[in-house]
């Protein structure tokens, strides 16, 4: 079975219209105001505004009256549906080859084979949910083997993740309301007068009085979300993305075919992307099998592409993850991020510069999920944000580290805290005791007092750290630091910390 992952956006509207005016202060109540005729009503309501006591469907003068600092903005649907677009192709070129809309407020994915790219599925809702909010959304999370249930489980819980198990699809939906198994509102009324509640009481009852009622879409439904008919995702597409693609009359199922035809799309796709002048970052290669299921494999380079050798290596070297079942009806290729490209200039002919290009080798550790990255220097006297991560196959940074004294080959990722004996103010410490064991310190060198960044955190205004490398009787060497002056206990706590490792 696949895993789905579908992501509500409960307050898609006004989320989007906090994007588009950053002005507007934090704590001011906002609420969306549809209008049918003289018809006027919230469809929508931000956290401080319902914490006032503003609900959804509320008319807008009652809730003018109710609260009088309310913004009230008009609705605008078109902007709405532009947002989510957008929204779901920033998804696509980060989490899974097949995402697509899930209209009015969400987008849903299928990560089968793609979670281990970002850790797992905890780290991965999770990492999904912390990359919205930092970006002003608010989004719920969910994963299941079905889109029906990832989605009514995404709009269910008041939490922002959840992970539903494989095989637990029946205990985690048959509590929630009927109104979550995508019905039409007139079939969801029409049951609800009939004693019906929850989708698990829907889901024991005789099909056939059901469908003889209210016809196949109630069946239709329970069976989309319990996974015994299945409900393909369509990939979301614009005009933008540059894609190629081969129909079957005859499916087909061999490797070798599979491998032969990958070739062919690569070559029209490297075609076309010539053409733009473009060349590939990422691509996607989606293959529809004949019981309708999608399957995709996706493949990136560092830096833009137009290599076709290269470019069919990354693709057959994945293609047996493919299963092909009953047989292949039709594939796909999709250059979801691609970038300007101009043609090298070839060399000289009678001098030839030796380049050693370690693209291809970024490339495979990239495409089995490992993360290749550089770090350049940031102007800062604080060790831990003195670098930065950025692509391994980016220009050459122009900045250096400007310093007169050693640093470790290892930083950590925090410090750790350690026990030790020194004379304050300016020794070093006598013998310190690190990860439960006690070390004799042989030799020192400092110290190095670094100052607090007061532009970055008023808290650091007059924080003073003591910094002193130091050498155990084992030889090995370590970079400790004394938070404070030793003097001023406003300038630290006078605790000292391991904070790198020498080579």
């Amino acid at each position: 079975m696949p895993r789905v992952v579908s992501i509500f956006f409960p307050d898609l509207p006004t989320d989007r219209i906090r994007r588009a005016d950053p002005a507007i202060p934090v704590e001011q109540a906002i609420a969306v105001i549809s209008k049918s005729g003289s018809k006027r009503w919230v469809s929508a309501a931000d956290a401080a505004a319902r914490k006032a006591g503003v609900h959804l469907g509320m008319p807008a003068a009652k809730a003018q009256a109710l609260f009088q600092g309310l913004r009230m903005i008009d609705a605008d649907l078109a902007a709405d549906a532009a947002a989510l677009e957008r929204i779901t192709m920033w998804a696509l070129s980060q989490y899974s080859p097949i995402v697509a809309i899930d209209a009015p407020d969400g987008i849903v994915m299928d990560t089968e084979g793609a979670d281990h790219l970002q850790g797992g599925e905890e780290r991965m809702l999770t990492s999904i949910a912390n990359r919205f909010r930092a970006k002003g959304l608010t989004a719920r999370v969910a994963i299941a083997e079905t889109w029906g249930a990832a989605n009514a489980c995404a709009r269910a819980i008041s939490r922002e993740t959840v992970i539903v198990p494989r095989g637990e699809t029946v205990r985690a939906v048959e509590k929630l309301p009927l109104s979550l198994l995508r019905l039409p509102e007139k079939i969801v009324g029409d049951l609800r007068t009939l004693g019906f509640k929850t989708i698990g009481e829907l889901a024991n009852t005789p099909r056939a009085p059901l469908t003889l009622r209210f016809g196949p879409e109630i069946g239709r439904r329970l069976d989309q979300m319990f996974g015994r008919t299945p409900e393909p995702i369509d990939p979301i597409r614009t005009a933008e993305l540059v894609e190629v693609s081969r129909a079957f009359a005859e499916p087909i199922g061999a490797a070798e075919t599979i491998n032969k035809y990958v070739a062919r799309l690569v070559v029209q796709l490297v075609d076309e992307l010539q053409r733009r002048g473009l060349g590939v970052r990422r691509a996607d290669l989606i293959v529809e099998t004949v019981d309708g299921t999608r399957q995709a494999i996706r493949a990136g380079t560092a830096k833009p592409a137009r290599d076709v050798a290269w470019l069919t290596k990354l693709f057959k070297d994945r293609t047996e993850k493919i299963e092909p079942g009953f047989g292949i009806e039709k594939m796909t290729l999709v250059a979801v991020m691609a970038e300007p490209l101009e043609e090298a200039q070839k060399s000289s002919l009678l001098v030839e510069d030796e380049v050693v290009d370690l693209t291809p080798l970024i490339d495979i550790y990239g495409n089995r999920g490992q993360r290749v990255y550089r770090v350049a220097p940031v102007a800062s006297d604080v060790p831990e944000r003195s670098v930065r991560r950025i692509g391994a196959a980016s220009d050459p940074v122009e900045a250096s580290w400007v310093n007169h004294w050693r640093r470790p080959v290892r930083l950590l990722a925090r410090p750790d805290q350690v026990d030790v004996m020194a004379l304050l103010p300016d020794h070093p410490p006598v013998w310190i005791m690190w990860r439960g064991k006690r070390r004799k310190v042989k030799n020192a060198d400092g110290p190095e007092r670094i100052f607090g960044e007061w532009w970055e955190r008023n808290s650091e205004m007059a924080a003073v750290r003591d910094y002193f490398v130091i050498e155990d009787e084992g030889g090995e060497r370590l970079w400790i630091f004394r938070s404070g002056d030793g003097v001023d206990t406003e300038t630290g706590s006078h605790k000292w910390f391991v904070h790198g490792v020498f080579a």
